[in-house]
C-alpha cells in the first residue's frame, strides 16, 4: 500500500513538473492553488565548499503523512545568516512572508536555508558583506542543490534586505540551474543605498556577534555536542567588523585595508550588470515606500530587462496584509514549473498610491517614471513655498546633532521624522483639490556653509489640517560632494547622479552659496484637498552615524533670483 501510495505522489510531483502545457487561475496578489500534500519534513547538515569552509544547510521537503515524498521537485533556496527557524518579526508580530516560503513544500518545492561563510552554524570567516567569496560560494551551492536526488535541477532564490542582495550576487555568477529569483529591499550599487549622497546615515553594517551570541543558535543535525558549532562561533570573531569598513568608505572609489578592495564596486550588484542581463533568469523585485532602499528596485528594474517590480505602503522587507507569498509563489510556478499563472500577462510595476481611492490604491504601470508625469515646480521662500519665483531673504539655522525622533522606530524599520525647529520649513498653500505625487521630487537648493562641508538633508512633507506633520520622503546630499556626473548605468529620467569620487571633493568657501541638486526617494501620494505641501531643509538627521564633520555647520538657503532654491514634484495630471 505504501509503495503504490508513494508511486502517485511521484506520478503527481512529475506532473507539477512538466506543466509547460497547464494554466493555474491566478491574478496579482491571488494565488491559491490547492496544495499537494500535507506537510514537510526537515533535516540539515553541512555541505563542503571549495576551501573546506562547512556551510550549515537546512533541507524542508514535501512530506505526506509525516514522512518525505519520494520524487524529484524544484529547490528554491535562502542564503541567509543562520539556518535557525524564525517565525516572527520582532516581539510577536506578523510572520513576514519571507520567512514562510517553507509553506510551499506542501506545493510540491524543496525550501533550503543555507547560512553565509562566517555565519550563524556555518564556519569560516565573514571577509566582507557580499563579497565575491560568497557569491562563488552561492555559484556552487546553487549547483550542488540541483544535483540531489529530491532535486528536478532547476533552482530558484529568494532574499530580502541583506539575503536580497545575496539573491542579487547568485544572478551575478549565472550558475546553469538558476531560473527564478525574488529579492526584496536589496541594494543595486552599495554606495548609493549605504552611503546615500555620500552621507552615512543609514540603519544597516551587518552583523556582529560574539561567541556567546553565536552558540545560541541551533546546532546542525549531528553537531548535538555543539562542536562544530564552537568552532564556526570562533572562526567568526576573525570576521571584519563592518561598521569599521563602512567607515573606512566616505567615497565611491575608497579603498579598504581591512579587505583590500574598493568594496563598493565589489559588493555592487551594479558591477556585475552585464553578467546578470546575460544570465537573463527572470527577476521579481520588492519594494516598499517606508523602506530605505526603494530607489534601488527602480534601478535595477532600469538595467535588468524583463524584471517585475511590486511596492507597497510597507516598511522594510513587510508586505503587511497584501498575500506576498502568493505572488512569489505565483512566480516561481511560471518559472521553475512552466505553469501559465498569468504572471507574464501582466504589466512589469505594481505600486501602491498611498490615500488613493479606496479600491484604486493598486496600480500597474509599463513606464517609470509615469509617462503621464507632469513635474511641477515649486519655488522656496523663506518660510512659504510658492509657484512663483521667490524673494526672500536667507534663512540661517546651525545643524542640531542632537537632533533625536522619539516614535521613528528602530534597526530597519527605522523612520525618516520631521522635529519642530530643525531647519527650516517652507509651507505651501490649502490644496484646493486631491494632488498625486507619483515618481522621483528633485530638490534644487542654493547654500552655503562657515565650513568646507555640510550634510544637507531635504524632506517633502504632508501636513494636515490640525498641523500634523508627516514626512512622505526625502533626499540628501553631501555638499562636499555635489558635482553631478552621467551615471554607468540607466537611471530614472531625470534624477540626478554624482559619482562621488575622492577628486570630486569640492570643500566649500566660507559664505559662497553653492547649488546641491538631488533626487528624493521616489513615493505615490497622494497629498488631500485641505491639506498642504511642505519642504525642510535640514543639516542633521536622527539616523546619522559616525558623523565626519565635527561641528555643526551653520547653513544658510538662498531663495533670490540669482540662487533660486525649489523642489520639482512629479504631479500626475487628472487623479
Amino acid at each position: 500500500m505504501m509503495k503504490s501510495l508513494s508511486a502517485a505522489l511521484f506520478a503527481a510531483s512529475l506532473l507539477c513538473g512538466t506543466a509547460h502545457a497547464q494554466t493555474a487561475q491566478g491574478s496579482f496578489g491571488h494565488y491559491q492553488p490547492a496544495a499537494v500534500y500535507d506537510g514537510m519534513v526537515s533535516s540539515s547538515r553541512y555541505v563542503e565548499m571549495r576551501d573546506g569552509v562547512k556551510l550549515a544547510i537546512r533541507v524542508d521537503r514535501p512530506a505526506q503523512g509525516g514522512k518525505p515524498v519520494e520524487g524529484r521537485f524544484p529547490v528554491i533556496w535562502h542564503h541567509t545568516l543562520s539556518i535557525s527557524q524564525q517565525t516572527a518579526d520582532g516581539a510577536g508580530g506578523r510572520i513576514s512572508d519571507f520567512r514562510r516560503v517553507q509553506e510551499l513544500t506542501r506545493h510540491g518545492y524543496v525550501v533550503v536555508q543555507v547560512a553565509r561563510r562566517g555565519n550563524g552554524q556555518s564556519t569560516g570567516v565573514r571577509r566582507g558583506y557580499h563579497d565575491r567569496n560568497e557569491a562563488q560560494d552561492a555559484f556552487d551551492m546553487t549547483q550542488w542543490l540541483a544535483s540531489q536526488p529530491w532535486s528536478d535541477g532547476k533552482v530558484g532564490v529568494y532574499g530580502c534586505s541583506n539575503t536580497g542582495d545575496a539573491a542579487m550576487h547568485v544572478m551575478t555568477m549565472r550558475p546553469p540551474a538558476l531560473k527564478a529569483v525574488f529579492a526584496g529591499c536589496f541594494s543595486w550599487n552599495k554606495f548609493d543605498a549605504f552611503r546615500r549622497g555620500g552621507i552615512f546615515a543609514q540603519w544597516g553594517t551587518g552583523p556582529t556577534r560574539t561567541i556567546e551570541d553565536d552558540m545560541k543558535v541551533s546546532p546542525v543535525d549531528g553537531d548535538e555536542n555543539k562542536a562544530v558549532l564552537r568552532e564556526a562561533a570562533e572562526e567568526h570573531q576573525l570576521s571584519t567588523p563592518l561598521f569599521e569598513m563602512w567607515k573606512q568608505l566616505p567615497y565611491r572609489d575608497s579603498w579598504s585595508s581591512l579587505v583590500a578592495s574598493r568594496f563598493w564596486a565589489e559588493g555592487s550588484a551594479s558591477s556585475y550588470a552585464d553578467q546578470i542581463r546575460l544570465g537573463g533568469v527572470p527577476l521579481y523585485i520588492q519594494g516598499g515606500w517606508n523602506d530605505e532602499l526603494r530607489d534601488q528596485a527602480f534601478i535595477a528594474h532600469a538595467n535588468i530587462p524583463g524584471s517585475r517590480v511590486i511596492i507597497g505602503p510597507w516598511k522594510h522587507c513587510n508586505s503587511d496584509d497584501f498575500a506576498l507569498l502568493e505572488e512569489m509563489h505565483r512566480f516561481y510556478d511560471r518559472y521553475l514549473k512552466g505553469i501559465d499563472t498569468g504572471v507574464e500577462k501582466d504589466a512589469p510595476i505594481h505600486y501602491f498610491t498611498v490615500n488613493a481611492a479606496p479600491g484604486t490604491e493598486w496600480r500597474s504601470t509599463v513606464d517609470w517614471p509615469l509617462k503621464q508625469t507632469r513635474m511641477r515646480t515649486l519655488f522656496l521662500d523663506g518660510a512659504k513655498l510658492n509657484a512663483a519665483v521667490g524673494h526672500g531673504k536667507p534663512v540661517t539655522f546651525t545643524a542640531d546633532y542632537a537632533v533625536k525622533c522619539a516614535d521613528a522606530g528602530s534597526g530597519s524599520q527605522v523612520q525618516p521624522c520631521h522635529v519642530a525647529g530643525n531647519g527650516a520649513s517652507m509651507t505651501g498653500a490649502v490644496l484646493p483639490a486631491d494632488t498625486e505625487v507619483t515618481g522621483n521630487a528633485i530638490a534644487d537648493l542654493w547654500i552655503s556653509a562657515d565650513q568646507p562641508d555640510a550634510n544637507v538633508f531635504a524632506y517633502l512633507e504632508d501636513v494636515a489640517p490640525d498641523g500634523t506633520v508627516q514626512v512622505v520622503t526625502e533626499g540628501r546630499l553631501k555638499a562636499l560632494l555635489r558635482k553631478e556626473t552621467q551615471a554607468p548605468w540607466a537611471m530614472p529620467a531625470g534624477v540626478p547622479w554624482h559619482r562621488a569620487y575622492k577628486e570630486d571633493a569640492q570643500p566649500l568657501k566660507a559664505g559662497e552659496a553653492v547649488r546641491l541638486h538631488f533626487d528624493m526617494m521616489p513615493t505615490s501620494w497622494v497629498f488631500r484637498k485641505g491639506h498642504r505641501m511642505q519642504i525642510t531643509v535640514t543639516g542633521s538627521d536622527h539616523r546619522e552615524r559616525a558623523r565626519d564633520i565635527a561641528a555643526p555647520p551653520r547653513i544658510t538657503v538662498y531663495f533670490d533670483k540669482a540662487r533660486l532654491s525649489s523642489v520639482a514634484l512629479p504631479v500626475i495630471p487628472g487623479r
